[in-house]
């Protein structure tokens, strides 16, 4: 009797603990008992798509993601399952939004815009109405210059107290609040200078579009350049072989001209000493060097030789025994000597 009993115990506890267990294997699977239509939706991205991803109309879930696939190379094709009591029109709109801050997503459907129908079964809604889930990745980036503005150990507590909000300390929000409102304080503080940085990007995106052509202009000639430097790569690299080389024998020149060159340059040292102590002499015998040349331009005039008149002439000559004799001095008194 004990034995019966306690087996109608187990028995009983084996059948309820394998009913919660099924219950809790459909909640976790998101499995459904319903009649339901399958449907394609394609879309640029469909990134962090999982099957078994909730299926929503104005925020009432009516299916469930089935499997994601790639579709003609470029796109991805998630198939869908929807209550079947909730056909869709052939205008329904697709979008990918987020769930919660997990990353988590899940498919909004809305209607949209023109009549055609309902949508049969296994139809597809094509990638013009869909849309993509936001890509925070990009978001943050074009954050990033702002971003920059910012203390790292703000960023850190930010993302410390973001962690705890994840985490279910919820005490933690007002924390959060405060510091979400210090960093839009922050850039409304540096609107100013946002202002600028738009307004000068406006001015730079105006005077490239005024100049399209130039632009166009300087893209080809620039695309011309690198093609002929790409045509005169070997050329080019020959000749960076011989700089190489002229560099060793320069190098070496140098070496062997170096001493000499030490030494000429000691010389001219000292020779600028010696024209700096006789610069007064170096200054007359400049001044006088015109009057000079004049005259001596007077005597080469009539050509290639020195053409002289005498106007006076005496000589001295040398006897034997040390005795000189001076001729009688002969002078010419043409008006020409007494210029």
């Amino acid at each position: 009797m004990k034995t019966t009993s306690a087996a109608v115990k187990l028995l009983i506890f084996a059948v309820i603990a394998t009913l919660f267990t099924g219950i809790l294997a459909v909640t976790i699977s998101n499995t459904q008992f319903v009649d339901t239509t399958k449907y394609r939706l394609i879309f640029t991205d469909a990134a962090g798509v999982l099957p078994g991803d909730e299926v929503r109309i104005a925020g009432v879930r009516v299916g469930q993601v089935d499997s994601i696939k790639l579709y003609r190379g470029t796109l991805a094709q998630v198939t869908v399952s929807v209550l079947k009591s909730e056909p869709l029109p052939r205008s329904t709109e697709a979008q990918l939004r987020y769930r919660n801050l997990m990353g988590q997503r899940y498919v909004s459907l809305t209607q949209g815009s023109g009549q055609g129908g309902a949508l049969p079964p296994n139809g597809v809604i094509p990638k013009e109405q869909t849309q993509p889930a936001l890509d925070l990745t990009a978001l943050f980036n074009g954050f990033r210059p702002l971003l920059r503005a910012i203390r790292p150990q703000d960023v850190n507590q930010l993302s410390y107290e973001i962690i705890q909000v994840l985490q279910g300390e919820g005490g933690t929000v007002n924390g959060l609040l405060a510091h979400v409102a210090s960093l839009t304080q922050t850039l409304g503080d540096r609107d100013q200078v946002i202002g600028r940085v738009i307004d000068n990007l406006d001015r730079v995106i105006s005077t490239i579009d005024s100049r399209d052509e130039e632009v166009s202009s300087l893209i080809t000639n620039l695309r011309s350049l690198v093609s002929g430097l790409s045509g005169d790569r070997k050329a080019i690299g020959d000749s960076l072989v011989s700089v190489n080389q002229l560099i060793g024998t320069t190098n070496g020149l140098l070496s062997q001209a170096r001493p000499p060159l030490k030494d000429d340059i000691t010389q001219l040292g000292k020779l600028s000493k010696v024209l700096a102590a006789n610069g007064n002499d170096l200054d007359k015998a400049f001044a006088s060097l015109p009057t000079n040349f004049t005259l001596l331009d007077r005597v080469a005039s009539y050509g290639s030789f020195f053409n002289f008149y005498l106007c006076s002439l005496d000589a001295q000559i040398g006897l034997p025994g040390k005795v000189s004799v001076n001729t009688p001095q002969i002078v010419n008194d043409n008006a020409r000597c007494k210029e």
